[in-house]
């Protein structure tokens, strides 16, 4: 998620409720646990909600390449902000919303950069 979080040293608060009750919505930074394991958790921004057609380049790389996807139901798509070394969605689809963990709402360390997360 750079470079909205540092890689270490960042601490942000999370609530874990308004994913329970179809609260997030686009542009949120959400915790998940990751499809591809489940013992571990990271952090991306909600880019798609169901229903939705995205239309994202399959390697920044090189560029030229695009695809085109629509959310499936009760699945979102997610995206790290580091465009050319995040794992996310374009990498495993979309993701089923069940699992999102929470929402993470501020950063409250350290103290220069509190603040939201938008």
């Amino acid at each position: 998620m750079l470079p909205t979080l540092n890689l270490t040293g960042d601490v942000i608060l999370a609530e874990h409720l308004s994913h329970r009750f179809g609260k997030i919505g686009l542009g949120d930074v959400v915790l998940v646990r990751s499809p591809r394991d489940p013992n571990r958790m990271v952090t991306k921004r909600i880019l798609g909600l169901e229903g939705d057609r995205l239309t994202f380049s399959a390697d920044p790389l090189v560029g030229d390449c695009s695809v085109s996807v629509v959310i499936p139901k009760g699945h979102v798509w997610i995206q790290g902000d580091n465009l050319y070394a995040s794992t996310d969605s374009r990498h495993f689809g979309p993701i089923p919303y069940s699992l999102i963990e929470g929402k993470a709402l501020l950063r409250v360390w350290p103290p220069e950069y509190f603040g939201s997360l938008r």
